[in-house]
């Protein structure tokens, strides 16, 4: 296995909180790797309290974020989003190609008690959990006047791995193969931990260098197969060692490590400048009622209480 100079993961006691690109250096073959811990997936799931079919595809969903923010060259932010007609209205998980991170989910609590008492302790499938709808993967760029990129897909997929290899092999149309994975560790007193991982591999075209060959993608998809959702969580298997485990005989190239954080950019003047696209006639009505517009983040959960001649300012 190589590594590229400018970075040393097997030297790292716990690669938790990152992600990582690697190149089959033998095989036109690509793909990222990321192991979620305290500073990300624990602290955005503690931090909504979600039942806990819906903190794992959330989990899930942030997983799957990080790895495809990892790929992107410009600075932004990567979305999956997934809505449709079940228990699960909407899901949101976003990954800024910083390392910073945030998400929600949002119910509809008959549904979901409804849910519950059907399938008792055995876990629903995607279409099971958010219904007839679609899943989209969204890249917006920090430049200013450029228009955001969408693919959207219907939920096609018995787990939202599934979803997003019929994404990327349909509206990418790149061969793909997605392991996602979701664990809750407990604690003494009655606590529990969150931990979640991820891996990808996709086959890319070939060069001058190396030949497009079937067989290699073959091989690189049988060896993915074999990963475990207990290395893709555990503290205890580094990103490496799992990388080496797979694909040491086609020798392994591994990028710099992005470090990641749960962070959301909200702030008071974002929601100012929000509101103040509103109607003014619609913000007059509101100042007549209230001195002040409260509005709070789905995501982080911060409310802000804004006085409302702030926002009437903006639009004289």
């Amino acid at each position: 296995m190589t590594q590229n100079s400018s970075t040393n993961i097997a030297s790292r006691s716990s690669d938790m909180d990152v992600v990582s690109s690697f190149q089959l250096e033998n095989a036109t073959v690509r793909g990222r790797v990321t192991k979620l811990g305290d500073l990300t997936i624990d602290s955005i799931l503690k931090r909504h309290d979600y039942p806990k079919w819906a903190a794992e595809v959330l989990g899930e969903a942030l997983a799957l974020a990080v790895m495809t923010a990892a790929t992107v060259k410009v600075a932004g932010r990567i979305m999956v989003q997934a809505e449709g007609d079940g228990p699960i209205k909407l899901l949101v998980a976003e990954a800024r190609t910083d390392g910073h991170m945030r998400g929600y989910v949002r119910l509809n609590d008959e549904k979901w008690a409804k849910l519950v008492e059907t399938h008792q302790d055995k876990k629903p499938k995607i279409p099971e959990l958010i219904g007839a709808g679609v899943m989209g993967l969204i890249i917006i760029q920090d430049q200013e006047n450029t228009q955001p990129y969408q693919g959207i897909v219907p939920i096609e997929g018995d787990t939202l791995a599934e979803c997003a290899q019929h994404y990327f092999n349909q509206s990418e149309q790149i061969p793909t193969c997605v392991h996602l994975a979701v664990e809750q560790i407990p604690e003494d007193g009655g606590t529990v931990r969150w931990r979640a991982g991820g891996m990808v591999i996709q086959k890319v075209a070939n060069d001058d260098a190396r030949s497009d060959t079937e067989e290699d993608w073959n091989t690189a998809r049988a060896l993915f197969d074999t990963v475990s959702d207990d290395e893709l969580t555990s503290e205890n298997v580094t990103s490496s060692d799992l990388l080496y485990r797979l694909f040491h005989e086609e020798g392994v190239r591994v990028e710099m490590p992005l470090e990641l954080i749960d962070k959301c950019p909200c702030s008071a003047d974002r929601f100012i400048k929000t509101l103040a696209g509103m109607p003014k006639a619609e913000i007059v009505d509101l100042a007549n009622e209230e001195a002040e517009l409260v509005a709070d983040c789905q995501f982080c959960g911060r409310i802000y209480r804004i006085p409302t001649e702030d926002v009437l300012k903006l639009q004289s």
